[in-house]
């Protein structure tokens, strides 16, 4: 498995670049998220990736953040009927964090907006990630949407930390305005998920 590729940039297309690692020119598929985040050729480039073998070819594609990766994953192991092109085409329209938000709140029109992903396969991104997204993936977007302060960002974090640990979201969040209020405005983000445990 190749995890990623650490090299020298040598051509960026939006779809495709092509990464010089120790004189071996890697071919790497791309999304437009990815492409924003590159460097000008020539320059040094990091690309987290991951390897999908078929029959008649080895295809590398590759991200610029974990969260790209991750997403990219989930879409082609858990959605029947999405392959990779498709999932590419999901990360290219719309980012990790605002497709979390869609899913949660079962927003069928902005996610079939996307190219090639129509009204069936839209209902069906929804119907088998909403339990893995959850609310989670809701608040994570609504807190995006707003500009957070750094005492807003820890509160924001510990609130998600919360959540993924089986919290429902009023309960997370009133929990650690509790901690932060008892700890004060700048308790760590493992402070407050810390006394937010030992409350719940």
């Amino acid at each position: 498995m190749i995890s990623f590729l650490h090299g020298k940039l040598v051509a960026a297309l939006p779809t495709q670049v092509t990464v010089d690692v120790h004189g071996v020119g890697y071919d790497v598929l791309i999304p437009l998220s990815s492409f924003d985040k590159l460097p000008a050729p020539g320059g040094d480039v990091r690309l987290l990736t991951h390897l999908a073998i078929r029959e008649d070819a080895h295809v590398l594609y590759g991200f610029a953040t974990a969260a790209e990766r991750d997403l990219f994953r989930m879409l082609i192991n858990t959605v029947s009927g999405i392959g990779p092109k498709i999932a590419l085409n999901v990360l290219s329209g719309m980012n990790p964090i605002a497709f979390r938000g869609a899913v949660a709140s079962g927003d069928v029109k902005a996610l079939s907006a996307i190219s090639g992903v129509g009204r069936k396969t839209a209902e069906r991104i929804v119907v088998e990630l909403k339990d893995k997204i959850g609310a989670a993936g809701a608040w994570e977007a609504s807190s995006a949407e707003r500009a957070l302060s750094a005492s807003g960002q820890r509160i924001n974090d510990a609130v998600l930390a919360l959540m993924a640990l089986g919290f429902k979201q009023p309960e997370a969040h009133e929990t650690v305005r509790a901690a932060q209020t008892m700890l004060g405005e700048q308790a760590t983000v493992e402070e407050l998920v810390r006394a937010g445990l030992k409350k719940g």
